[in-house]
């Protein structure tokens, strides 16, 4: 089914040097952006991660250091990707959980001020574990009936996801072919960052959704604990979960 779209969307896909959004780093993206009118335009870059990438890494995607020895640092190219993806929704396979909060972290990391909580996500993933919940290897084959060759490439794991996607429009009646509405289905939920370190509460909120202080308003958390702030800019969080805490504390100086 072809997609009714009001903004581009982009699909992609990143492989990495492991599966932590604070330490590890991107080592080629793939991107498929498709436009309202159905023109496509896709890229794949290898990435230097500016650090040895493990062979357990190598292992499932195949990119060794000397892969990416020449290729350009996230940081030379940041701020190009940035304006491929203004303006556009996202979409890609587990992207919620992983991918989206990875590049954040990158976009921060290379000091790019670009807020993708303003953009619209549809996490294919999330939609095939509601309806039927397998990988995506098997999502492939079960929505697409083709096998997945070259699986845990940047570039065929974003074509795949972009298939799937219109497959399970195609399958699935309820679903309705909007971007908010597949956004809506595949969110974060309630999540403010993208760790879901902080939620909001049905009073629209920021509430602290880990350790001691879980269930408390971090507002109030601030006035009673002082140092809880330095503790969360010190310790080992993502960078994008820091800013939040950080807007929060200024929010609350401002009063």
């Amino acid at each position: 089914m072809k997609l009714h779209l009001k903004n581009p969307l982009v699909f992609f896909d990143l492989e990495t040097t492991g599966m932590n959004i604070v330490s590890d780093r991107i080592v080629e993206i793939s991107y498929l952006k498709v436009m309202p009118n159905g023109d496509e335009d896709s890229k794949t870059r290898r990435i230097n991660p500016e650090m040895p990438i493990p062979p357990e890494a190598t292992a499932i995607h195949g990119i060794k250091d000397e892969d990416v020895r020449d290729a350009p640092t996230f940081k030379s190219i940041a701020k190009s990707l940035a304006s491929q993806i203004e303006g556009c929704d996202l979409a890609g396979y587990n992207s919620n959980r992983f991918d989206i909060p990875l590049l954040a972290e990158e976009f921060l990391r290379a000091e790019v001020d670009i807020d993708l909580m303003r953009h619209k996500f549809v996490d294919v993933q999330t939609i095939f574990h509601k309806k039927e919940r397998r990988t995506l290897s098997a999502a492939y084959k079960f929505y697409c009936n083709k096998d997945l060759d070259n699986a845990h490439t940047a570039e065929a794991d974003t074509k795949a996801t972009y298939e799937i996607l219109q497959s399970q429009l195609d399958r699935y009646s309820d679903l309705e072919n909007d971007v908010a509405f597949l956004s809506e289905f595949s969110s974060f939920g309630n999540n403010v960052d993208y760790a879901g370190r902080v939620v909001y509460n049905d009073k629209k909120q920021e509430v602290i959704n880990f350790g001691k202080y879980k269930g408390r308003l971090v507002e109030e958390v601030f006035r009673e604990d002082p140092g809880y702030y330095g503790w969360i800019i010190q310790g080992d969080f993502p960078l994008y979960t820091k800013k939040v805490f950080s807007s929060i504390r200024l929010r609350s100086f401002n009063k």
